[in-house]
């Protein structure tokens, strides 16, 4: 009887080992995904100046729409945070969005070369926001479900582990595209 109870004295002790180990695990790979995503966020900081210089000659008349995207630019580089970041960033994206519209106005923006490149390179480095963001939602959702089930959550509560923050979406992104089928009436 003796043995039965240090043998599951002993798998307890293990299993608390390896709640801990998946835990801590758990955390530091969601704060390496935020890493991978702070440097996404950082080239893509890095290219809107560079846009923003290669279409002013061009959008004479869209200054404030330019400067619009430079002040999101500034709130996005000096966030601190993950709620705050994705709040910076959505903005941007925002206003990122609005540029790339008004380009549609300017025939000869659309022909200019370092004009489509910067764009392309926007375009590839918001895919891998994209990509990095679900990574680390997907690790944020594990961490944060581990601490919640039973019984690894005695585990996380005892070593005062916290749930952490979703890198969430754009409100626009969430919304249902709409879509007219309509047949034009003659």
């Amino acid at each position: 009887m003796r043995w039965v109870v240090l043998a599951l004295v002993v798998l307890i002790v293990f299993w608390v080992i390896w709640s801990y180990n998946l835990l801590v695990s758990l955390r530091n790979r969601i704060q390496n995904a935020w890493k991978q995503i702070d440097v996404q966020l950082k080239r893509r900081h890095d290219l809107i100046p560079n846009l923003v210089e290669s279409v002013k000659g061009y959008m004479k008349f869209e200054q404030e729409t330019l400067q619009k995207v430079m002040e999101a630019r500034s709130k996005a580089v000096s966030s601190t945070g993950i709620k705050a970041t994705a709040e910076a960033e959505n903005l941007l994206t925002q206003s990122l969005g609005r540029i790339f519209a008004l380009m549609e106005n300017y025939p000869e923006l659309k022909a200019n070369e370092n004009v489509l490149r910067l764009q392309e390179e926007l375009t590839t480095t918001e895919n891998q926001i994209a990509f990095a963001r679900q990574y680390y939602n997907d690790l944020v959702m594990r961490f944060n479900m581990r601490q919640e089930v039973f019984p690894s959550s005695l585990v996380a509560q005892f070593f005062n582990f916290k749930p952490s923050e979703f890198f969430s979406a754009p409100e626009a992104e969430k919304a249902t595209p709409r879509v007219d089928l309509s047949l034009p009436h003659s």
